[in-house]
């Protein structure tokens, strides 16, 4: 049976979530966009309140929510700030490895002290050659007794300067990819300066630089040649996370254009009495409603078990196109206040942007849905 309802306790941190972003999200999040500052007093507040960590399982103090849990709740977020969102929800990226395949000593040694104090970690994938081609990363793991012994630089590492620890895939031999736990502090951890990106300035982009850094056996991730799979296993957990970022965009844009074209009045009469505006107000919202729905089946799958690499993909790529579209239409909406930055369009366009790059482009999760169709004879009803 298909059922489209929210439990008691879902409406209840939905709300929840809501107040937190009225009250400390939306009043800031133009002064952290044009400042480019963490906002760690916000993250402070949000910890506090039980906002951030929402996966670390309960045995190791977390909330233990589902992936669909969180995203309802999520959504309130991004749609006040995806920057800030980012600096709250960044975490979880790197915490998918460990709880996905971590030891029982690592879960207890590196999640469990993120549901005591405010400790934030990052994912250290990307490297200058390397991004959608995992394969192509050229940091390399050595050997060395009872240690490995990590050289090469990451780059665009959101939360990079700010992490306690990284999960860092290396390669160990030609070309077995392997994931490792870092401590921050290890000796030959250098971090470049804050990323000057096109949006989500709140947001703590650095590039990392690995020289000589000793990290013990017992650190790393699954066995040697695992870490490709473990990454990806992250991503089908994270990328309906992704895919909540950009519906938190949609939603804004279109609320902010639904608003302007009440007020607005032009040729006498209310611009959303033209056509040509409500058809895009119209689009808008079925096209943001059509991008939960495969945000929310993405989320269910992971939370039931299921392989959820389509369902994902799919969610990530068309609730990302979806936000770049409704950020450019409410701009066109605003007219000339779409093109200043008095007004939230700007922002939305320059946040938007970044939902169709990372944690995989656009093109690559249309590969990933392609590879899925070519194993089908023919396409029929799916739940």
């Amino acid at each position: 049976m298909i059922e489209f309802s929210l439990t008691e306790e879902d409406k209840s941190l939905i709300e929840h979530a809501r107040e937190f972003t009225r009250e400390f999200i939306s009043p800031r999040a133009v002064e952290y966009d044009r400042s480019g500052e963490f906002p760690m007093d916000i993250c402070k507040e949000a910890f506090r309140q039980g906002l951030m960590n929402f996966h670390v399982p309960e045995k190791y103090g977390g909330k233990g929510y589902g992936i669909l849990k969180g995203v309802l709740s999520m959504e309130e977020i991004f749609a006040g700030c995806t920057g800030i969102g980012t600096a709250l929800f960044a975490n979880g990226l790197s915490q998918f490895p460990l709880i996905l395949h971590g030891t029982e000593e690592q879960k207890k040694e590196f999640l469990e002290p993120m549901t005591r104090k405010m400790i934030f970690s990052a994912y250290a994938v990307t490297e200058p050659d390397a991004g959608s081609d995992v394969n192509r990363i050229s940091t390399a793991a050595k050997r060395d007794g009872d240690d490995y012994v990590i050289n090469g630089t990451k780059w665009w590492i959101t939360g990079g300067s700010v992490a306690s620890w990284y999960f860092v895939l290396a390669r160990v031999a030609e070309k077995r990819h392997t994931g490792f736990i870092v401590p921050a502090d290890s000796p030959g951890i250098s971090q470049g300066v804050k990323e000057i990106n096109l949006g989500q300035h709140a947001s703590n982009t650095v590039r990392v630089t690995f020289e000589d850094v000793r990290v013990p056996a017992r650190y790393r991730v699954g066995e040697e040649g695992d870490g490709f799979k473990i990454a990806m296993n992250a991503f089908d957990m994270t990328r309906p996370i992704i895919a909540t970022g950009a519906n938190g965009i949609t939603r804004t844009a279109l609320n902010y254009g639904l608003d302007y074209s009440r007020r607005r009045r032009t040729f006498d009469k209310r611009l959303i009495s033209n056509q040509g505006i409500s058809f895009k107000l119209a689009e808008m919202a079925t096209k943001l409603e059509a991008a939960r729905m495969l945000t929310y089946k993405a989320a269910w799958q992971a939370d039931n078990g299921q392989d959820n690499t389509l369902a994902s993909a799919k969610a990530k790529w068309f609730a990302s196109d979806v936000a770049m579209e409704a950020a450019v239409e409410c701009a066109q909406i605003l007219g000339g206040y779409g093109f200043s930055n008095e007004m939230p369009a700007e922002k939305l366009i320059r946040d938007a942007k970044i939902y169709q790059i990372y944690e995989g482009a656009s093109e690559i999760q249309k590969m990933v849905i392609v590879g899925k169709l070519l194993r089908k004879k023919e396409v029929g009803v799916e739940l």
